[in-house]
């Protein structure tokens, strides 16, 4: 049987480029910085994030080569193996719509040091796409995977592809597909995954892409969450899945878990409206890592208005940064 990630709280990082001022600079496609990528997720790591999800949509894993990949990942694992964080949880995004680019981006990824791979639904033909040809992608994708691999959903960056509660249970039953990643606001369809009785979730794992609904999704079953917001508020949001993972809370629990759920949301906000430069933005701005408009295109400029945008936001920042200073 494949080794499942375990439950937690994740980070989707971003993939970081050299700063406008590098020598090595280039407006076109930005060289990719090192130093910070490993700085970063040594800093996540540390705050108890239970694992990185490198090269996903925040990780900008489209616009990257094939040889950038493997550095990314490659470099990230030699950091954690130095630092002592061995066999740290990574799992390796995929964004191809071919089959076999797919499977050799999860052959790299496995000799990079990733042990997991995390696939994006393919979506551009997504309005003639069946239930039957999904099923058939994924199987054919987890047939030649050397690393267990979970089905990403995220219709908002892959056409509005369709993929019903139905089709992930019958996914669920291969041996090399260990879990799912649901980026969408739905959580009926996060209850008819994470609690269907049809599925063995000691072997499936789902997890939510956004942390504003890691309390109502735990309860239904959910293994946890894979959050940008974690990303610069990673204490907060990890305290805030311990919390609703136990059963028997305090009453001073219970108004904990609600505050933070309630600061949470909000904050993710900002993830929801910005995405990528929303995250990239907050990291920067909050956590000293990367500059704040260091995308590659055709992202450009950081979030639209700069600081005056920002401000509409320094309020429940500033809430926020008091819990993580709290933990």
């Amino acid at each position: 049987m494949a080794t499942v990630p375990p439950p937690g709280i994740y980070v989707p990082v971003p993939t970081f480029f050299v700063s406008k001022q590098a020598a090595n600079y280039n407006a076109v496609a930005a060289p990719l910085d090192i130093d910070t990528q490993i700085a970063h997720s040594l800093y996540l790591a540390r705050a108890g994030i239970k694992g990185l999800v490198i090269l996903g949509s925040t990780g900008e894993a489209i616009h990257l080569t094939n040889k950038e990949r493997f550095e990314v990942l490659s470099r990230v694992r030699q950091a954690f193996e130095k630092e002592g964080f061995k066999d740290y949880p990574i799992l390796a995004g995929t964004a191809t719509q071919n089959i076999e680019e797919t499977v050799d981006q999860l052959k790299s990824a496995k000799e990079a040091g990733s042990q997991w791979g995390m696939c994006l639904a393919p979506g551009y033909f997504a309005g003639a796409s069946t239930q039957e040809g999904i099923v058939r992608w994924f199987t054919a994708v987890a047939d030649q995977s050397p690393i267990p691999i979970l089905i990403y959903y995220y219709p908002g960056v892959s056409n509005n592809v369709k993929i019903t509660p139905s089709t992930f249970v019958t996914l669920a039953k291969h041996p090399n597909i260990v879990g799912c990643k649901l980026s969408h606001g739905d959580v009926s369809v996060h209850a008819q995954i994470a609690s269907n009785p049809d599925i063995d979730h000691d072997h499936f794992r789902t997890f939510t892409g956004l942390g504003q609904q890691l309390l109502p999704v735990v309860t239904v079953g959910a293994a946890g969450a894979i959050d940008g917001s974690a990303g610069f508020f990673p204490k907060t949001v990890v305290r805030l899945y311990e919390l609703s993972v136990k059963t028997q809370l305090s009453d001073e629990e219970a108004r904990e878990r609600r505050r933070l759920q309630f600061k949470v949301s909000c904050i993710e906000e900002l993830v929801v409206r910005f995405g990528t430069v929303g995250i990239k933005e907050a990291i920067s701005r909050l956590r000293g890592f990367g500059d704040r408009d260091g995308t590659r295109l055709p992202l450009h400029g950081g979030i639209p208005g700069g600081d005056a945008e920002w401000a509409n936001w320094k309020s429940i920042a500033d809430s926020v940064q008091e819990e993580e200073d709290r933990l």
